[in-house]
């Protein structure tokens, strides 16, 4: 089923300058880039800033593709919980006009083996039957770990079969970093894959500084800057192939592809969302956006 999918901003990037400016001023750079979607993520869901997001949508045209949610609160952490605050969530994505949220990854306790792995795809699976109810869709986001495997089986198809009502939102950089194809990995999950994450993968250079460490004889160090090498990059500007992800992500029927790079290495966010974006126009895609 090939969606005509639209191109935003996952928001986590943005957190500081949630924080600095607000939420609409935010949103105003992000659209004045060209990006005219956005998933919400790591922003604290305030009524000011639900009220902003709100205005965002009415005088920018800014589409709140999906919101953030946690199944529960880690302890010390702040931010809205399934378990307790159930119909709030319901309340805010019905304001902001959204019918997808996303756990953003697996519960660090649900790390510990898989059962508790099965756990957790249980009672997400609940919620996200409960959420149906609203009109609601409940997605998964991947990391790396999900493609360990247990008796032959990756994890993400463990939590897959142990919550049908749950559907999946790939991010292709993690699956490339947990050893996968990110073509193929969509054409496996066609059908329950609603947004893809648009993250670069990048193989960077070994800074001078490694050749320090290994001339004074600090060969543990060199290695760690070794190991570093490997790094998120803005879209076009590492080594995954866009050109045939993006075609995949929208015939598994993706409705938003989400641009996000965890570490910026001394970039501002505005220009790393800047260089994707003209990279993403040069592929032919300034459609989508």
């Amino acid at each position: 089923m090939t969606t005509t999918a639209r191109i935003g901003v996952q928001a986590m990037m943005l957190k500081d300058s949630f924080a600095e400016v607000g939420a609409f001023e935010t949103l105003r750079k992000v659209n004045a880039i060209g990006y005219n979607a956005v998933e919400i993520s790591q922003i604290p869901m305030t009524p000011e800033n639900v009220a902003e997001l709100d205005r965002a949508q009415t005088e920018l045209g800014m589409d709140v593709a999906a919101l953030s949610v946690a199944m529960e609160t880690p302890k010390g952490m702040p931010g809205d919980s399934l378990k307790d605050h159930f119909d709030k969530i319901v309340e805010d994505a019905q304001r902001l006009d959204t019918t997808l949220l996303r756990i953003g990854m697996l519960p660090f306790p649900a790390m510990k083996s898989i059962d508790a792995v099965v756990d957790f795809a249980k009672r997400a699976n609940d919620y996200a039957e409960r959420l149906a109810t609203h009109g609601i869709g409940l997605y998964y986001h991947n990391h790396h770990i999900e493609f360990a495997k247990f008796d032959g089986t990756s994890m993400l198809d463990i939590i897959a079969e142990n919550s049908p009502a749950m559907g999946l939102e790939i991010d292709v950089h993690w699956v490339q970093r947990g050893g996968l194809d990110p073509v193929r990995t969509l054409e496996k999950y066609a059908g329950r894959t609603a947004m893809v994450h648009l993250k670069d993968y990048r193989i960077g250079q070994l800074p001078e500084s490694a050749f320090g460490l290994l001339e004074t004889g600090d060969f543990k160090g060199f290695m760690a800057e070794f190991r570093g090498v490997v790094q998120f990059a803005e879209v076009g500007e590492g080594n995954l192939d866009f050109p045939s992800i993006i075609p995949a992500a929208q015939a598994a029927g993706a409705r938003y592809l989400l641009v996000e790079q965890d570490e910026l290495y001394g970039c501002t966010v505005w220009d790393a969302l800047q260089t994707s974006y003209d990279n993403l126009v040069a592929m032919g895609h300034a459609d989508l956006f």
